[in-house]
């Protein structure tokens, strides 16, 4: 099996290449792995990287906010690129895409 997130560093970045489904089963270990990164690392910013995820619900939406607040109370900026059409449709609907801190590019 491979792993859900591929993480890199380029710069003062660290990309997470998200590789699954995100539903309430995948989210909370990808939020850790996440989160121990940020923490490990210390990048002035946090990349996630969607354009592997076939699939998220709700789920994927409180894994973003609950990232940018991490991100934020370490005074690192989070940008989400490789959405798919649906998934940047989910995001805008779910007032993600306004979020103080965060940028989003397809």
């Amino acid at each position: 099996m491979r792993d859900d997130i591929i993480f890199s560093e380029k710069g003062a970045s660290l990309t997470a290449r998200l590789e699954c489904e995100i539903d309430h089963h995948t989210s909370r270990s990808m939020r850790e792995k996440i989160d121990k990164a940020l923490f490990e690392s210390r990048p002035e910013q946090l990349i996630l990287d969607f354009s592997g995820v076939r699939f998220m619900d709700s789920s994927g939406l409180g894994l973003i906010l609950g990232r940018c607040e991490v991100a934020s109370a370490l005074g690192i900026s989070v940008r989400l690129i490789g959405l798919s059409d649906r998934l940047m449709k989910l995001v805008r609907l779910g007032g993600i895409d306004r979020v103080k801190n965060l940028t989003v590019t397809k």
